[in-house]
């Protein structure tokens, strides 16, 4: 049963830096078919940018797909250490409504532990299920009726 979010978390992250742009990271996560990268300088997170950023940040604001990756990521990233407690990685990942964390040692990327890496990795699926669930009806509120 793991115990610690380092014992379920993916190492082998895609990551871009700050001097990709806005194309170049929509081209990666089609090609890995992913909706969430790390940017990094070196192995330091700098941010982070998702899909949602990507059309919200980038192209409704008309950035065109030269801009830099800096004009849309998330500067301020949620983050825990590989000996987080599962349990505390997943109720960080509820109460501020996230559906991946980046982990880090030392300011350095070591790993990405997304919300489904809990359900299916581990038997915390109650944690991973109200995350979820919370999750969701935030989104749900945060929809134009």
């Amino acid at each position: 049963m793991p115990r610690t979010i380092g014992e379920i978390m993916t190492t082998e992250c895609v990551t871009v830096t700050p001097l990709d742009n806005i194309y170049e990271a929509a081209l990666k996560m089609k090609q890995h078919d992913i909706g969430f990268l790390p940017i990094v300088e070196g192995k330091k997170l700098v941010g982070v940018c998702t899909d949602r950023d990507l059309v919200i940040r980038g192209y409704a604001d008309k950035h065109p797909g030269s801009s830099s990756i800096t004009d849309v990521m998330t500067k301020e990233c949620i983050t825990v250490t590989p000996d987080t407690p599962v349990e505390e990685a997943a109720e960080l990942m509820a109460d501020k409504q996230i559906r991946r964390l980046c982990i880090v040692e030392q300011g350095e990327l070591v790993g990405v532990c997304a919300l489904g890496d809990l359900a299916v990795r581990s038997v915390y699926e109650q944690e991973a299920g109200r995350a979820l669930t919370e999750i969701s009806e935030s989104d749900e509120t945060q929809l134009p009726h």
